[in-house]
């Protein structure tokens, strides 16, 4: 193990963010450059090398956890490098982005503060990546077979990582103009600095894994083609199908997707934009939702300078400790305050849109532009949010997001017809515990089949996809690593 004493004295500390002052006005990411470095070590000396590592159950990658944290401890970088890239593709990805499952799973948890996984993953994959040990892998042979992915967010880039390093030759499609997916135009700069993806593409390339940008399977290529080309289909195009608040005038102009808002920002960030075709700048901007892409609209109205910002969410607010209904080792619903919350607004919580009312329609305008959202504080009756007479109130909005989930994968666009795929009662691609469609040769991974969720997931979901895929392709049990299967559940409630 580590530290044999070092969870009973060292205590818990946390990388340095950058003031709240600073880091507004750039969309750097928001820790100190380094910061982990001084302390990293004794971190990584407090997990206890438990006889049964729950952090291992919590993370759906299967992450080594304690065999890295005691090579961080040591000073073994490069070792500790090996055995998270054993697991996980992208940990520099993870170790950003990630709620971290693994943390609330931990066993030290149970009464004292758990081990700083992200920031051990994180310092790991940066300092693996400073001192040139992650290189490409390419294969020793190629096998002659040939599979699409569609998609370039974190699991189809793990599914084609994958399979091009067991010889397959590759191509990746992706709609947009950059690979990425929503790492590229979903997460803020100031999440994750897009250098990250890039240096991570660059070494796909190398490997021998092929692009396509701007090419979006279902308009530009149909999917029978894609069959027809290709010895496999991997369907990992996200679950893109925005969640959207059917009210009174949602009509306006200025009422956006946050998916719509959110990919602008970081499009002036790639020098498409001087600014925004969107912006917050010197607005009144209410974010509808209360989880992490609500979060990373209200960092990014900070950062484009809006007058005031307004986090509203229909549930009750969580409270600060773990609920009694939630015990270790599952993820606990407790308050969180992320970056962005820390640099300003207001959030409300218990309180349901019941119409937006604007300005009348310039010349030239269909439309009026939004001024105010309606709301009114509801209580949780009988399984449905119940307005509270008497609590109707109006808040200015002249900027307003919806950040409310997503409900299935796109089928907008035909893809699904041309596959000739099922869909699940969620509007999720449906598929057995090969992580197969119905069609013979198609398979899906990540948020396409599971539903919106983790990015950790999605990569492990790649990761298992591929694994079924080289079997397919190859005839015989493939000796890709597989973490999940698709029925697999993580610990949260």
């Amino acid at each position: 193990m580590a530290d044999p004493k070092g969870f009973l004295t060292t205590p818990k500390q946390l990388a340095e963010r950058r003031p709240v002052a600073d880091r507004v006005r750039d969309w750097n990411e928001v820790y100190v450059e380094r910061s982990l470095l001084p302390i990293i070590s004794k971190q990584a000396g407090r997990c206890m090398d438990c006889g049964i590592p729950f952090c291992h159950n919590g993370c759906p990658l299967g992450n080594l956890i304690p065999e890295w944290n005691d090579l961080a401890w040591r000073d073994d970088w490069r070792g500790a490098s090996e055995r998270l890239h054993a697991t996980n593709n992208f940990p520099e990805f993870t170790g950003r982005l990630c709620p971290a499952p693994c943390e609330s799973a931990c066993v030290l948890g149970i009464n004292q503060d758990p081990v700083t996984i992200k920031n051990v993953e994180v310092t790991i994959i940066d300092k693996a990546w400073d001192n040139g040990s992650v290189t490409p892998q390419v294969p020793d042979r190629l096998s002659g077979k040939t599979v699409a992915v569609i998609g370039s967010g974190p699991s189809g880039l793990a599914a084609a990582q994958q399979l091009t390093r067991a010889g397959h030759t590759v191509v990746v499609y992706e709609r947009a103009d950059r690979v990425g997916g929503l790492l590229r135009y979903g997460i803020p700069e100031f999440k994750m600095e897009k250098r990250h993806v890039n240096r991570r593409v660059e070494q796909m390339r190398a490997e021998g894994t092929r692009f396509r940008t701007g090419v979006e399977v279902g308009v530009d290529i149909t999917g029978r083609q894609l069959r027809e080309r290709f010895d496999a289909v991997v369907v990992a195009a996200g679950a893109t199908t925005a969640r959207d608040l059917n009210v009174p005038g949602r009509e306006l102009s200025g009422i956006h997707q946050a998916m719509e808002y959110l990919p602008l920002a970081n499009k002036v960030q790639e020098g498409d934009y001087v600014d925004s075709p969107i912006s917050a700048a010197g607005k009144h901007v209410v974010v509808i939702g209360g989880g992490d892409t609500g979060a990373d609209c209200v960092g990014t109205a900070h950062r484009q300078g809006a007058a005031s910002v307004t986090q509203l969410e229909i549930m009750p607010r969580p409270g600060d400790d773990r609920p009694t209904g939630q015990p270790w080792p599952t993820m606990p619903m407790v308050f969180k305050v992320t970056s962005a919350h820390e640099e300003g607004g207001e959030r409300i919580y218990s309180v349901n849109t019941t119409h937006f009312s604007g300005s009348a329609p310039e010349e030239g305008q269909a439309v009026g532009n939004v001024q105010q959202l309606h709301l009114v504080e509801v209580v949780f009756t009988e399984g449905r949010f119940e307005p509270v007479p008497g609590t109707e109130r109006a808040i200015p909005a002249q900027l307003v997001t919806l950040a409310m989930g997503f409900t299935g994968t796109d089928v907008k666009n035909g893809l699904v017809e041309q596959l000739g795929v099922d869909l699940d009662a969620r509007g999720n691609v449906a598929r057995d515990s090969r992580f197969a469609t119905n069609v013979d040769g198609v398979f899906v991974a990540g948020d396409a089949g599971r539903g919106q969720s983790l990015i950790v997931w999605a990569i492990a979901e790649g990761r298992s996809a591929a694994k079924a895929v080289d079997s397919y392709l190859s005839g015989r049990a493939s000796t890709l690593p597989a973490p999940i299967r698709p029925t697999d559940r993580p610990l949260t409630v």
